[in-house]
């Protein structure tokens, strides 16, 4: 079933599987239950019977929320309550194509002698809830809340229950929200949903290149990285400082990325290419808050540390990509037509990447099998 929300059904799969149990978490505040206020919606307007069952809010602050969201006149049913027994005599009753629990934690079954929100009341409703899902068909939808290391809150089972599991991200002073899926039954795990909050909502993101990329000169430290996410390219900016050693420790500090891969990149660096940074302070960080996790990046986060350590800028119409293996050598990696062609749509117009990219390329590319021939090339740049 299409809701259309496109960048929602994209991660789903193209769509929610009838009688289906997702589980949705996030941090407080991303804006979980925004989200699905227009899934709602939009699901409605599109001819399908939904639910909106909230133990946190009541009927009259959805219903404010969603006129201030301009959604008031959806026909969506909505419910307030946190009794499990309530809301299975309900669902019973009247047949529904979507219902959305927000949330699981606030839910409590009188069949159990323990507190709202404990790990038993969690495992018992939410047990109840997929059952009856997967009995009338009916797509349910759970907000699980997260605990302070950013894991779903709650017994782990309740994760083995449901079909898919998605997590909203978002980082603090950005208005991006990244919906990822970390398990589904139905559909790929590699797919990301770009939305942007704004005044009266979310806003989908069908481009997100244009939006993580700053506009103006490139300056020393700087690569854009051309980048797969599931099966959409995205181009992002790794940003680099390198600085003398102010203290006695040198600092390493990265956000975006896996640290562990940037203490590598840093050994290959000096073992492979001769580059100390030793007695240097090392920052990187992923523009606009998008975690990357690929190890096409490698290459990207290596240009980028050499621009800021030799203080040479990479030609602003360039992009980079590429694996570095411990030996020093450039890997190929997976769909480099595509990641080029994205960059050429957004104005791109040379590359740094593996050797193999340079066949049937759009525009020049410098290819290179070692990571000391793509340092020497930064070099003589001018």
């Amino acid at each position: 079933m299409e809701t259309g929300i496109a960048e929602f059904d994209r991660v789903c799969g193209g769509g929610i599987v009838p009688g289906s149990a997702i589980l949705l978490a996030g941090d407080p505040g991303v804006g979980k239950s925004t989200l699905l206020l227009q899934v709602t919606a939009q699901a409605a307007v599109g001819g399908l019977r939904v639910a909106y069952i909230s133990g946190e809010e009541s009927a009259e602050q959805i219903r404010g929320r969603a006129a201030r969201m301009g959604l008031s006149k959806a026909p969506v049913e909505l419910a307030a309550e946190t009794s499990l027994r309530t809301i299975l005599d309900a669902l019973k009753r009247e047949k529904f194509d979507l219902v959305i629990i927000d949330s699981i934690q606030t839910l409590w079954s009188d069949a159990i002698d323990a507190a709202q929100g404990s790990v038993s009341q969690v495992r018992a409703c939410a047990g109840e809830l997929v059952r009856l899902a997967k009995k009338q068909n009916i797509a349910m939808i759970l907000v699980g809340h997260v605990t302070k290391e950013g894991q779903v809150a709650g017994p782990r089972v309740v994760e083995h229950m449901v079909d898919a599991v998605l997590s909203f991200e978002g980082e603090r002073g950005y208005p991006f929200r990244i919906l990822r899926g970390s398990k589904n039954r139905f559909g790929a795990t590699d797919e990301i949903g770009v939305f942007e909050m704004g005044d009266i909502g979310l806003r989908e993101v069908p481009n997100p290149s244009a939006l993580f990329l700053t506009s103006g000169e490139r300056t020393a430290g700087s690569a854009v990285f051309a980048g797969i996410e599931g099966t959409r390219p995205v181009l992002v900016e790794f940003q680099a400082l390198v600085a003398p050693s102010a203290y006695g420790t040198p600092r390493r500090a990265v956000v975006g990325w896996d640290s562990g891969r940037l203490a590598m990149l840093l050994a290959v660096l000096e073992s492979r290419c001769g580059v100390g940074f030793g007695q240097k302070d090392v920052y990187l960080n992923v523009a606009g808050g998008l975690k990357i996790n690929e190890p096409a990046a490698d290459l990207a986060a290596a240009m980028a540390l050499m621009s800021s350590l030799l203080d040479v800028a990479l030609p602003k119409d360039c992009v980079v990509f590429g694996e570095i293996s411990l030996s020093g050598d450039i890997r190929s990696v997976s769909r480099m037509d595509s990641r080029l062609k994205e960059a050429l749509k957004l104005g791109f117009g040379s590359a740094i990447a593996p050797k193999a990219a340079a066949d049937n390329a759009p525009f020049e590319v410098k290819s290179y099998d070692y990571l000391l021939e793509a340092i020497k090339g930064l070099e003589t740049t001018d």
